[in-house]
């Protein structure tokens, strides 16, 4: 096996074998490891379906794996397994990034709606949401188009948290619907507040240094070429790739 090939390892496979899927009926699937490993090859590499590498077998099967498992859900559902495997965080980060929309991500067949892609001050964008622990290790995703406000936004994906004692968040979720939100869920926003503010919110700046944790783990996804660049139409598929980004970088 060549050394620039993704291939993943005996104690990751392992850990990740428990969650697949194993209710298949005709033909049993050919080789999971092999085909994964291409799947997440491709990904990193920001290559085209067609030119993955011969090593990891037909190149329709690594596509036609990807693309069925994601409209499953199960590309999802692994990532969310492993991630709550050790129990809610104590403290969660929250922020998002914006990807740029390729060409080849709009038009076609099954684009139904905006499929996540929005037009901001970077063009045609997608905005990627994100909760983490303050180990960097991403918990919950969420996809809008680049336009989307991060409170909006936040307000959707927050319903993933699960108990924490504390929420980190930059001034862009600093609204009184979020800090209610947070509160009713039992936990203290730790938001910088705007300087329009007449009132200024309890905020921590030694707790809120932490934050930058979830900075990190945007930059380390998108190492990722396929997830710096969204090729995917369809909003299911980028989220896919997203949540096995995750999943490879921090949680095998």
């Amino acid at each position: 096996m060549s050394g620039d090939r993704f291939w993943l390892t005996d104690a990751q496979f392992a850990r990740l074998e428990p969650y697949l899927p194993r209710d298949t009926r005709g033909k049993p699937r050919v080789d999971d490891r092999r085909v994964i490993s291409g799947i997440v090859h491709v990904l990193k590499s920001g290559g085209r379906w067609i030119d993955a590498p011969p090593e990891y077998g037909p190149r329709k099967t690594l596509y036609n794996r990807f693309v069925r498992w994601a409209a499953k859900g199960i590309w999802t559902d692994l990532f969310h397994a492993l991630a709550s495997a050790g129990g809610p965080p104590a403290q969660v980060l929250i922020d998002s990034s914006a990807v740029k929309a390729h060409r080849s991500a709009s038009g076609g067949k099954g684009g139904r709606g905006s499929q996540a892609i929005g037009r901001s001050r970077g063009g045609r964008t997608t905005k990627i949401h994100a909760l983490t622990d303050r180990h960097c290790r991403p918990v919950a995703f969420l996809l809008t188009g680049g336009q989307v406000a991060d409170c909006t936004a936040g307000a959707v994906l927050l319903r993933q948290m699960s108990s924490a004692r504390i929420l980190h968040g930059d001034k862009g979720y600093d609204s009184d619907a979020i800090r209610r939100q947070v509160e009713g869920m039992g936990a203290m926003p730790n938001i910088p507040p705007r300087s329009n503010r007449l009132w200024k919110n309890c905020f921590s700046p030694v707790l809120y240094r932490d934050r930058n944790a979830i900075e990190r783990m945007f930059c380390r996804l998108k190492d990722f070429r396929r997830i710096a660049t969204r090729y995917d139409r369809l909003a299911i598929n980028f989220l896919a790739a997203v949540s096995i980004a995750a999943t490879v970088s921090y949680w095998l």
